[in-house]
């Protein structure tokens, strides 16, 4: 059975840990993804309308381009901000491979961050957010299905569809 965003979210630490142990890190997804935030603390409860919350007003989602750097959707307008470099690496939860999101060298705002992820299931990524070298979240990455995409801002630049 197919994982969903929604499992993820009622997973637990524990739970996200072990699948993120177990899952491979899978293809560097390009274009648009939408994101969920999963916060660490607060119990299943909170779980979910914190998540609701960060999505209408902070944070939306990444967009990864073909030279391999990415930036995050902010707020509801989808501003494209805070860039960071994506390659394969090893992680610092298991040293083994996944998808590093690695703001150190290009982002001031987030040169504390990195972001890891792994696939855990078609078009769904799995990742867990490092802050100086503490593991403080999770979230998810989400390839949108062909047709409900949003409009990347340098696609609508270029003309093209999203």
């Amino acid at each position: 059975m197919a994982l969903s965003e929604t499992d993820l979210l009622k997973a637990g630490d524990a739970g996200l840990l072990e699948l993120f142990r177990k899952s491979p890190p899978g293809v560097i997804p390009k274009g648009p993804l939408e994101g969920t935030g999963i916060v660490r603390w607060g119990g299943r409860r909170l779980t979910g309308s914190l998540a609701r919350f960060v999505r209408l007003a902070l944070w939306r989602g990444k967009v990864i381009d073909h030279e391999g750097y990415l930036s995050n959707r902010l707020t509801a307008f989808d501003v494209l901000a805070v860039l960071a470099q994506v390659y394969k690496g090893p992680s610092m939860l298991d040293d083994r491979d996944c998808i590093v999101i690695d703001y150190s060298r290009i982002s001031l705002a987030a040169r504390a961050v990195r972001d890891e992820m792994r696939q855990v299931g078609p078009d769904l990524y799995l990742g867990v957010v490092w802050l100086f070298g503490l593991r403080v979240g999770w979230f998810t990455l989400r390839v949108p299905e062909r047709g409900s995409a949003p409009v990347a801002a340098d696609e609508a630049a270029a003309g093209q569809p999203g």
